[in-house]
């Protein structure tokens, strides 16, 4: 199976661009969120070097983020680069759990592999499988519980093209139609 960048970005752009004016965009570093404003008039999630990891992973802490936090620049969270010594990385790894464990579902939607990131190479030594069992059981509980209303669109898109093979258009219909019912019903 494909995962082409191109598709995923104009699949999240046909749901979210006019309804949360918000595009997914190709960076060339570091990963950012960048509300509107200045010479651009829409909300940027802009996720890193084009990997398709990256897109799901942005997008996931997009889905999470309510809309005070979609008007500040990376959300307005803090960010301890690579290095983290262990205080810092149970922060960082609390702090991950709920956006990674999305992107875990997203993956599942569009039938790519997952693994968790622990994103903390040059620093402290880290359990990765305790922190991969925390991601699973918060997977678990979006599925049990529901998943946020974007993210639930987002995923109803992605598996109507990667799992149902539906065309892009179609795939947006389908995740512009349940975005318009989990929004309705909440």
């Amino acid at each position: 199976m494909v995962h082409a960048i191109d598709d995923v970005m104009a699949l999240f752009d046909g749901v979210f661009a006019d309804t949360f004016n918000t595009r997914l965009v190709k960076g060339g570093g570091e990963p950012i969120y960048l509300p509107a404003g200045g010479d651009v008039g829409y909300h940027r999630i802009v996720f890193a070097h084009g990997f398709f990891a990256s897109a799901l992973h942005e997008v996931s802490h997009w889905c999470i983020a309510g809309t005070a936090r979609r008007q500040l620049e990376d959300y307005g969270y803090w960010y301890e680069p690579d290095g983290r010594d262990a205080d810092q990385q149970a922060i960082f790894e609390q702090v991950e759990v709920a956006p990674q464990a999305l992107e875990r579902l997203l993956c599942e939607a569009c039938v790519k592999p997952f693994e968790v990131s622990v994103d903390n190479l040059d620093g402290v030594a880290v359990d990765r499988q305790a922190f991969a069992a925390k991601v699973a059981a918060r997977a678990e509980r979006y599925r049990d519980q529901g998943l946020p209303s974007r993210a639930e669109a987002f995923a109803a898109t992605l598996r109507a093209f990667y799992r149902r093979g539906e065309t892009r258009d179609v795939a947006i219909a389908a995740g512009r139609a349940r975005l318009a019912a989990v929004l309705t019903s909440a």
